[in-house]
């Protein structure tokens, strides 16, 4: 914690003092930090700092420390600012995020002060889940992707999701999959011309869950890749984060029914003036197609994979049988 930092934190939060700083954890490939600062007095008593200091030469865990890697690692963190200044606080309870406090961005080095999740009631994170819990993470999906039906959102990600495939070239490069690699741009782009587009969190595994007590209600954090795309990106990939292979294939059915009866409701809820129906049924075709999309660049990317187990793999080849 340097001075100047402290001293932008204090005016900030209108703080007397910071009383402890703690570490929550380290960015990804070295690119900063995110903090804890526990406040004397000022507007709360602890805030969220996440503090980007892109290094010198980054340490990739996987080795894929490319300058286009590091370009997308920037633009990621400036689009996570864009998005907390301009469209974040459209959020509600149904679909909650922290408030911002502060938003800094100087020639590269940024930073995000937030309310602190853990003080505002979400104090859990969790490894494993329970299916109520699972469903309370896919009532946080359908209710933002209601909310945020057909908006762009300038300074975001054209398309969202990290593993889009116009942002990794070199993953596709490397797969070993040669017939999947030939599809990945029809793929691609059935995803990306589907009618109803919304945004999408981009990352929404169970680690950017926080949950309240019981584990009723939850909130997100981690918008660095978000952007427009299908809901079902966002529901493919939160589900392959949290469930093993076996317990997909049980649960399948019932997760994705909870999701479109809550995302009907929830287009009620905000009154917005789509045809239901008929996004639930080009989002249900889009579901296999977003897993296989996530598939594609896990091939490239980390082959063998744990993701990468039969149920995916059975949806994949059901995919690309579909396109031949």
């Amino acid at each position: 914690m340097t001075e100047q930092l402290a001293e932008i934190i204090l005016k900030a939060t209108q703080a007397k003092s910071i009383i402890n700083t703690s570490l929550i954890q380290e960015l990804w490939s070295g690119y900063g930090q995110i903090l804890r600062c526990e406040l004397e007095e000022g507007l709360s008593p602890s805030v969220i700092v996440k503090h980007v200091q892109p290094p010198n030469q980054s340490h990739h865990p996987r080795g894929w420390n490319t300058n286009l890697s590091h370009e997308r690692k920037l633009k990621s963190y400036q689009v996570e600012i864009n998005w907390y200044n301009d469209l974040a606080h459209r959020c509600d309870d149904y679909c909650r995020v922290p408030d911002t406090i502060h938003l800094q961005d100087r020639q590269g080095e940024m930073l995000m002060i937030m309310e602190d999740l853990n003080a505002a009631g979400f104090p859990i994170r969790k490894s494993e889940v329970s299916i109520p819990e699972i469903k309370a993470c896919l009532s946080w999906l359908a209710h933002f992707h209601a909310k945020f039906m057909g908006v762009k959102g300038d300074g975001l990600w054209p398309v969202g999701t990290y593993w889009h495939l116009d942002t990794r070239p070199d993953e596709l490069e490397a797969m070993q999959n040669k017939k999947l690699k030939a599809a990945a741009r029809e793929i691609d782009k059935t995803l990306t011309g589907a009618k109803y587009q919304t945004l999408v969190h981009g990352d929404a595994k169970l680690a950017n869950f926080c949950f309240s007590e019981k584990g009723q209600k939850v909130a997100a954090v981690d918008f660095q890749y978000i952007g427009q795309g299908s809901g079902m990106k966002d529901v493919a990939y939160f589900l392959s984060s949290c469930l093993h292979e076996e317990n997909l294939s049980v649960c399948e059915t019932e997760l994705l029914r909870f999701y479109f009866e809550t995302l009907k409701k929830a287009l009620v809820l905000y009154d917005q003036l789509v045809d239901f129906e008929e996004i639930q049924q080009e989002w249900s075709k889009l579901y296999d197609y977003a897993w296989t999309d996530f598939y594609r660049f896990l091939d490239g990317w980390s082959p063998g994979h744990w993701k990468m187990h039969d149920y995916s793999e059975n949806i994949k080849n059901k995919v690309l049988k579909q396109l031949s």
